[in-house]
């Protein structure tokens, strides 16, 4: 007597049982050609999916090109992208924070690099980063050049992941923008941030989840939108803005990152100049004030946690500062005084 014998279902990988599955993978990194491609221009050489990214170094019109890099992460934030399940927009808070730490030289993107470490693939949530990857780097003008997905089960919590990602950008040697220049009677004028950025999330966390006991998905005290939605606002990109802006005009770039104003600008100063920050001269987000009330924060250390509403900083002359102003959509914020290299704020 014979039977007719059904196929064997195929046997699972011993890696793939480990939490490592190196064929999804494979078919992720497959798919990802569209969002990549998107992002470049013919200096890009080379297949997607080498062992190194190729880049034509071409600059024309500069007579000393030097090249600036940057690595940094979205730390903390994470969180609230995990508890949302929305993914794009952390993509884009990586890029565009790194876009900005070489802006603040002079510089122009070139390229970007990302890393995502994660417990195991989520084919839906890299479809989404690497979304949010391709738009800020065409927001940008740089391109997607590589990147590394790393999966390591038992390292991640389930469903978490973390990012890291690595710019490299151009500059005209005569062209740094270094804050040399800086000298008593400069404006400082302030670009307005869009809420948190990347910084101050393991407090703003524990204020609004742990003392607030609010939740992502509650409405924020006084807003139309929720928790979450505040706390996954995008992280702005300034570099476009700031190349409008004539070579030589500004004199000196912070941008307000993890050490608010009073950390990111002695990084600029001169050792003879302080800035004097009026604060009162721009209106300070609700959040932050939702944050200090409920987390009874000293107004000091909220400076130095949050960027407060100012996500980027300008130096410029007083000649300067009349036409810098409406073509930024800036603020003078503060002035620069004789002094030791530190910040001085007014309330």
């Amino acid at each position: 007597m014979t039977r007719d014998c059904l196929p064997l279902p195929k046997k699972k990988k011993a890696y793939a049982r480990a939490g490592v599955d190196v064929d999804l993978a494979n078919k992720l990194k497959r798919g990802i050609g569209a969002f990549v491609r998107q992002t470049h221009g013919p200096q890009v050489l080379g297949k997607i999916g080498g062992f190194g990214g190729l880049f034509r170094a071409s600059f024309p019109g500069m007579r000393d090109p030097v090249l600036v890099t940057s690595v940094d992460g979205v730390g903390t934030k994470l969180k609230i992208a995990f508890a949302m399940d929305k993914h794009d927009t952390v993509g884009m808070d990586l890029v565009n924070h790194c876009v900005d730490d070489i802006a603040v030289l002079g510089a122009r993107p070139l390229f970007f690099l990302d890393y995502i470490g994660c417990e195991r693939l989520e084919p839906r949530v890299f479809q989404q980063l690497l979304r949010g990857f391709s738009r800020a780097c065409r927001g940008a003008g740089c391109a997607l050049l590589g990147g590394e997905t790393a999966q390591m089960p038992g390292l991640y919590r389930k469903g978490e992941y973390d990012l890291a990602g690595c710019i490299v950008g151009v500059v005209d040697r005569t062209k740094i923008i270094d804050g040399s220049k800086i000298e008593p009677n400069d404006v400082v004028l302030g670009l307005a941030s869009n809420g948190l950025h990347t910084n101050g999330y393991s407090l703003a966390r524990k204020i609004l989840f742990e003392k607030m006991r609010l939740k992502p998905s509650s409405p924020l005290p006084g807003s139309t939108i929720t928790v979450g939605e505040e706390l996954l606002r995008v992280h702005k990109n300034y570099q476009p803005l700031l190349s409008k802006v004539s070579v030589g005009v500004i004199k000196g770039l912070a941008h307000i990152t993890g050490g608010g104003l009073i950390d990111n600008l002695p990084r600029i100063l001169p050792s003879n100049c302080d800035a004097v920050i009026e604060t009162k001269s721009w209106r300070v987000p609700s959040i932050f004030q939702i944050l200090q009330k409920n987390g009874n924060v000293d107004t000091q250390e909220m400076y130095q946690v949050f960027n407060m509403g100012i996500g980027m900083v300008l130096v410029v002359s007083e000649r300067d500062a009349e036409r810098s102003v409406p073509m930024l959509k800036a603020k003078r914020i503060g002035r620069i005084a004789q002094g030791n290299g530190r910040v001085r704020l007014k309330f």
